[in-house]
């Protein structure tokens, strides 16, 4: 008897294998890399094939149920890059894939349209346009008045919808799809370099790095390490336009999604094609778009977030990672990539080179420039004329603090306003009071799904006093109205966050606007683009979290005023003290960028601790140098390397025992083992945590170790009363 085919398929469950399905009944052949969907228990599932196998007959398998595409979605490099991730990070193939697709693919949806359509006026609207009212139809009307793709217009006309339904109920606009081949008309695919708005001189060096990024042949990874305001972005620039000169994509992934429309304004007007965003704002279509457009190579120029990471480049020719220290580009729950790792693995397969730019370089990146692995280029002066603020530590031991400020800080703020400039107030800690604490008694309101007896977790004050939440689960209710241990009256919030902060500066400050950036005021599309459209380049106030400390350029920002870092001062994380000084560094590099000169006030209760000391005096790299002497004394990366394996239920003993098991099956492979211990959150969420971490001076063994040992854990009967997870890399030991 001879084997027969089979369609050997990878599923989004989380099982560490593939799954053997019989073709489809009609017979239609379905290739490596596209999508089916298929019977699993009583549901049905959307997975991709991952291999074409034989078996023997006698082998009961289900039939696939239907194949979903013409041509396979994941194929090439892209697919042997994600098989590599699933490997690298012990994690189930089906799980991988399904992170690297767009949810209404993932869902085994069909492809939406990706054709590129534009908007212009039609005869009529020509005819209609001199008569029209002024207002936001007429405005649109006029910017139409030349055919303009949808992508330009999101840019140039935001809220252009609205104003579009007008115009459309009127019969004043036609759609029209955009021929690949368009040539004319700012915004439209693909422009020529006629569209492009002219380059800036790059001083020299900027220009050496240009340089040696356009010399560069093959995988070539840079470390581009710039101040604050160096310019860095130009360089990116730059080399993108070279990129697209020889027909090429080029990927840019930025930290946040507040600043994509900051990035994109900017491509935009000077590379003159479409520059395609990809973040969570999108909605999935939009999303799912992007990313088939990168993959039939009609989008060249692609500025996204984490997730952007995983879209295919057939024509690839750069990869830029921007402040590649941000902790952002690690995913904490599900699949725990690190895009920026992931990125410099595809950059290699692609052969084509990859730059990290960042004022602040994460101590690996930095320890692999200074051994060689990476090529660093240096930006030591601030672009044109700015200059390199001032920077003074403000002792303010057994002063008066108004919502956390200093009468010495209120007074630079004062004199800032008074000449004109604007003030960033940066507190890293969102809603209005840290703590609710009964004068009277004592007793502080505690998060009843977090605490332990003895560790209980603060409920965060919100809305002024009248909302109590919890920033690690989201439990949310109302602040009680007396105290519940003693009903006294005398509830009073403890601590400063950004809302406390933002109410003292509208009473002190009412003729200024005070805008307040964090995540709870900046949850929408481009709200944090909004309030920079709203402050504009009037006098006023910033007050928010590290939102603002992430690359955002602000002209006339001479105040940085940095309350509350005392906390980061005394951790046990071994990275809490690069953490705090990339964002010290970040937020202070926010002042002075353009020709007014800056001021950085740091506000501490301890004006003689090491580290603000060594920033202040030596700047990132003597505390990088110190920093990283110290990690290789203690055996931490990038001398070490590190994998932490973490288990949680709603009681303590199973995690235990199946972290036990676990450390039982890693002990015969001689790496290092800490655990089990309670996590440093112990209770998060109704679920107690316990995790074991894994240690090797050598990467190769301790994927050895894991590889063998996850295997049989998938199988374990304790692996079943137990969510667990591991982290590879981790970044955070929380």
């Amino acid at each position: 008897m001879h084997p027969f085919p089979i369609l050997r398929v990878a599923l989004p469950v989380p099982l560490p294998r593939l799954f053997d399905y019989l073709p489809p009944a009609d017979a239609k052949p379905v290739a490596v890399g596209q999508r089916v969907r298929v019977p699993f228990g009583p549901r049905e599932l959307c997975g991709l094939v991952i291999e074409h196998a034989q078996v023997e007959p006698g082998v009961a398998l289900k039939s696939v149920l239907a194949g979903l595409d013409d041509a396979p979605l994941l194929h090439g490099e892209l697919l042997a890059s994600l098989r590599w991730l699933a490997g690298y990070l012990h994690a189930p193939l089906g799980e991988v894939l399904a992170t690297a697709l767009p949810a209404l693919l993932r869902r085994g949806e069909p492809l939406p349209e990706i054709a590129q359509y534009g908007w212009c006026l039609n005869e009529a609207g020509h005819m209609a346009l001199p008569s029209m009212r002024a207002g936001k139809p007429k405005a649109l009307a006029q910017w139409l008045d030349q055919l303009r793709d949808e992508d330009s217009l999101d840019v140039e006309q935001p809220g252009w919808r609205a104003a579009l339904r007008t115009l459309r109920e009127r019969g004043l606009v036609e759609r029209i799809e955009i021929a690949a081949d368009t040539e004319t008309g700012p915004g439209l695919r693909p422009a020529t370099e006629k569209n492009a708005s002219p380059s800036v001189s790059p001083n020299p060096e900027q220009q050496a790095a240009i340089d040696a990024i356009l010399a560069a042949q093959g995988f070539a990874p840079f470390l581009l390490d710039g101040v604050t305001g160096s310019g860095k972005t130009e360089v990116y620039l730059q080399a993108i336009a070279a990129c697209l000169a020889r027909g090429q994509q080029a990927l840019v992934l930025v930290p946040e999604i507040g600043l994509t429309p900051q990035a994109l304004a900017r491509f935009r007007a000077r590379l003159g094609v479409p520059v395609h965003a990809l973040h969570s704002g999108l909605n999935d279509s939009e999303r799912a778009k992007v990313w088939l457009q990168a993959a039939s190579g009609q989008a060249r120029v692609i500025v996204g977030t984490r997730s952007a990471v995983f879209v295919p480049l057939p024509q690839a020719g750069l990869i830029v990672i921007d402040e590649e220290h941000d902790g952002s580009y690690k995913q904490f729950d599900g699949i725990r990539y690190h895009a920026r790792d992931f990125a410099l693995l595809r950059a290699r397969a692609l052969a084509v080179p990859i730059v990290l730019g960042s004022a602040t370089p994460s101590l690996e990146t930095l320890h692999n420039a200074r051994t060689g692995k990476f090529t660093g280029l240096r930006l030591r002066q601030r672009a044109g004329a700015a200059q390199p603020p001032q920077v003074r530590v403000q002792d303010v031991r057994k002063r008066p603090l108004h919502a956390g400020l200093s009468d010495d800080t209120l007074h630079a703020i004062r004199s800032a306003l008074d000449a004109g400039g604007q003030v960033l107030v940066f507190r890293n800690r969102r809603g209005y009071a840290p703590v609710l604490l009964c004068h009277d008694c004592g007793w502080s309101a505690h998060c009843p799904r977090c605490s332990t007896p003895e560790k209980p977790t603060p409920m965060t004050v919100h809305a002024h006093g009248k909302r109590l939440q919890c920033h690690h689960c989201g439990h949310r209710k109302p602040a009680p109205p007396a105290c519940p241990d003693c009903a006294s009256l005398g509830l009073q919030p403890q601590g400063n966050g950004t809302e406390r902060i933002e109410a003292e500066l509208q009473t002190r400050f009412a003729d200024v606007p005070v805008i307040r950036i964090d995540r709870a005021s900046s949850g929408h599309r481009d709200a944090l683009q909004h309030h920079f459209d709203t402050l504009g380049a009037q006098p006023g106030i910033l007050v928010g979290t590290q939102m603002l400390a992430k690359g955002h350029d602000l002209p006339n920002l001479t105040l940085v005023v940095v309350v509350g870092i005392d906390e980061g001062l005394f951790s046990a994380d071994f990275r809490s003290s690069e953490k705090l000084a990339q964002l010290l560094i970040q937020v202070a590099g926010r002042a002075g960028r353009a020709d007014k000169p800056g001021t950085v006030l740091l506000q501490t209760h301890h004006p003689d601790h090491a580290l603000l000391n060594i920033l202040v005096r030596g700047g990132y790299h003597a505390f990088a140098d110190e920093d990283l002497a110290l990690r290789e004394a203690a055996g931490f990366p990038p001398f070490a390397y590190l994998a932490l394996l973490r288990a949680e239920a709603k009681h303590a003993e199973p995690p235990l025992q199946f972290l036990q098991q676990a450390k039982a099956l890693l002990l015969p492979h001689g790496i290092q083992l800490h655990g089990p211990l309670p996590a440093p959150m112990p209770r998060r969420a109704g679920f107690v945590r316990h995790q074991l971490i894994v240690s090797s001076p050598h990467r190769r063994a301790l994927h050895a170790a894991l590889a063998a040992a996850v295997a049989v854990l998938y199988a374990t009967p304790q692996a079943r009363r137990v969510r667990w997870s591991l982290d590879v890399d981790p970044v955070d030991l929380y």
